[in-house]
């Protein structure tokens, strides 16, 4: 995915604001991701472009000097980096407005995954002091706000299997695989 500008840009999609908060699609191997921000921070990163309720504000003019459109650029850069194998890690200003203090735990030991390793639910549930609580941890990555830059799709099932994926099996397997690509270059010099 080439990287761009913000408006009009290549790799963005069309930009839009709700109150606070400055929604763009981005293009990416698993479709279109919808992105917000606010002046300040990354706030949700959700799988099939921007939501409905934000959409009809996609034509609505967006002043030059909004603060937004600078992290915005930042995101796209990032994410355009990381689809493209030059960007391995994530080096966003980040807000989550909701989560338990146990979905924030979990995502914070799901955002200490190294790139291109995956660890299990049970791992993490173990890693977070209750061994029983795997179930939890995977509706703890359902409710991930930050997918991708979050990797909640490095978390799998017993045994390595693929499963439980809000943004679907599909996606998950696509991301996986290109982590999977990008380690076999960077270890081994391999196409």
């Amino acid at each position: 995915m080439a990287g761009g500008g913000v408006l009009p840009g290549a790799g963005v999609g069309g930009v839009g604001q709700t109150p606070g908060v400055l929604w763009s699609s981005v293009p990416s191997p698993v479709g279109d991701l919808g992105v917000a921000v606010d002046g300040e921070h990354l706030l949700a990163v959700r799988f099939g472009g921007i939501p409905a309720e934000a959409a009809a504000a996609v034509a609505a003019s967006v002043e030059g000097d909004d603060p937004g459109l600078s992290v915005l650029a930042e995101v796209v850069r990032q994410l355009a980096g990381y689809f493209d194998g030059d960007h391995l890690e994530f080096d966003l200003p980040v807000l989550v407005r909701h989560g338990s203090t146990f979905e924030r735990s979990v995502w914070a030991a799901i955002s200490a995954i190294p790139h291109g390793e995956t660890l299990t639910y049970g791992e993490i549930a173990r890693s977070l002091g209750d061994p029983l609580a795997a179930r939890a941890v995977g509706v703890a990555c359902n409710r991930n706000p930050l997918p991708i830059v979050v990797p909640c799709h490095r978390v799998v099932g017993a045994g390595g299997r693929l499963v439980g994926f809000g943004g679907g099996l599909e996606r998950k397997r696509t991301l996986l695989d290109l982590e999977a690509r990008m380690r076999l270059v960077r270890d081994f010099g391999m196409p």
